[in-house]
């Protein structure tokens, strides 16, 4: 509750392994706070949020091992380049081996030789997509994941997406427009001021 009527109230949800949850609103209406609270950035004044059994406020470290997330605003660290950032991430989650990143980036097309500040919106996404996909998560958070991207990029992701659920990997899929939810997820909730209004 950030005061004067914002924030997230009486928010209840459960999203089965392998599910596709679609989580809809307009733009302020509280999704980004809800996945802050999920993240572990946020610790809730009432209730609490578990992902895979585990406490989101005191085992995030634990949770962010098994999670891939794409934030509404991509801001990586632009003095690396794209390579530099993944080994980063590869090296940041103790992963053994690259993963999937080779597979990733030949989907989208992506070349991260560069320098991620040089790079376009649409490179910026695509490399956050990799890193958020590349060591295999269980679960995976995506808030407004298609932004930047161009109709190619968009129609990889929403296939890769569709994939997920028979692989038991869950997806919460944040967005404010409805058509791109219809697509891909499961089940819906909207949410609207801050309160979960409707779940299909």
């Amino acid at each position: 509750d950030y005061g004067e009527g914002r924030g997230i109230f009486d928010i209840s949800f459960s999203i089965a392994e392998g599910e596709v949850f679609g989580f809809l609103g307009p733009n302020g209406a509280g999704k980004t706070t809800t996945i802050r609270h999920l993240l572990g950035f946020l610790k809730a004044k009432q209730g609490s949020a578990k992902i895979l059994g585990m406490d989101c406020w005191k085992q995030s470290d634990a949770i962010t091992r098994q999670l891939g997330y794409i934030p509404g605003e991509i801001n990586l660290l632009n003095e690396m380049s794209g390579e530099e950032f993944l080994r980063f991430m590869a090296r940041y989650r103790n992963m053994q081996d690259s993963g999937r990143t080779q597979e990733l980036l030949e989907r989208f097309e992506l070349r991260p030789t560069g320098a991620i500040r040089r790079m376009s919106k649409g490179m910026k996404q695509k490399l956050g997509i990799v890193a958020a996909f590349m060591h295999d998560p269980k679960v995976l958070i995506l808030d407004e994941p298609t932004n930047g991207l161009d109709p190619i990029g968009i129609q990889e992701l929403r296939e890769l997406i569709r994939s997920f659920p028979k692989h038991g990997i869950t997806v919460i899929l944040s967005s404010h427009i409805l058509s791109e939810v219809e697509l891909m997820a499961d089940d819906i909730g909207i949410i609207s001021d801050g309160v979960l209004g409707y779940q299909s």
